[in-house]
């Protein structure tokens, strides 16, 4: 089953309008949040078939238990373990928010999670992304967001549609034939009349995504949606970041 617009974890590249001092700190956070969204996403993704088990109780998935394994991933992704990055820097502080995040939303879904007699749950990486970014913004207390959006016509949930600068941004570089492959792009831009720093992280559909976003279009997938007719590699989301200044 697909439900997770993973693939590999890219080899992070920004494309950026930028080269400031400033510019390069709110890249690297950018960078820090996205690839740990994504190794708690890959948790989730490679969990699936045991969370969806209707015989098996208790999945080993609690907050602590997951956010080591995110961690794990983290480590492998970029050769840091997230918690030796300063707590006084802002990408520090930051982080801990985000896996603070990620306990809250696994600990408060441990019900649903571990139902007996239920196979599929509904708790799919792409529900785990929004309620870890909702419980983040919540956390970072207007400091920074963190959303996973996409393509308008691959967005499923209304609160994930892009906004006037992302759908820009999705069309004009990330969609263009020559934009390289796992390249993110970064720019300065007011965000909501406030100065910001935004990070755009494409990702693309694997085989696995293909079972519930490819073919044949129309077709109504496990989740109780139609499917988009996706194709390999093609883009499918976004993780989009803002940071405030």
């Amino acid at each position: 089953m697909a439900v997770l617009l993973l693939g590999t974890i890219p080899p992070w590249v920004i494309c950026a309008t930028s080269a400031s001092e400033d510019a390069s700190e709110d890249r690297l956070i950018g960078k820090s949040l996205a690839d740990l969204l994504l190794a708690g996403e890959a948790v989730v993704s490679r969990s699936q078939e045991r969370i969806d088990d209707p015989k098996l109780g208790d999945k080993g998935l609690s907050g602590k238990a997951l956010i080591e394994q995110a961690r794990d991933i983290y480590r492998t992704t970029t050769g840091i373990d997230p918690l030796s990055v300063d707590p006084a820097s802002r990408q520090g502080r930051l982080l801990r928010v985000q896996m603070d995040a990620i306990v809250e939303v696994m600990d408060a879904n441990q019900a649903t999670i571990n139902a007996k007699g239920t196979g599929f749950k509904g708790f799919i990486p792409a529900v785990f992304a929004r309620l870890v970014n909702e419980a983040f913004a919540r956390r970072a207390k207007g400091e920074a967001e963190v959303k996973v959006t996409g393509p308008p016509d691959r967005i499923r949930n209304r609160k994930a549609r892009p906004d006037a600068w992302e759908t820009d941004v999705i069309k004009s570089r990330l969609l263009a034939p020559d934009w390289p492959r796992g390249h993110a792009y970064s720019a300065a831009v007011e965000t909501g009349g406030r100065p910001a720093f935004r990070v755009m992280v494409p990702q693309y559909y694997d085989k696995t995504c293909l079972a519930c976003h490819g073919m044949p279009k129309g077709e109504v997938d496990i989740t109780g949606y139609p499917k988009e007719g996706a194709k390999l590699d093609e883009l499918g989301g976004v993780i989009s970041i803002i940071l405030y200044r």
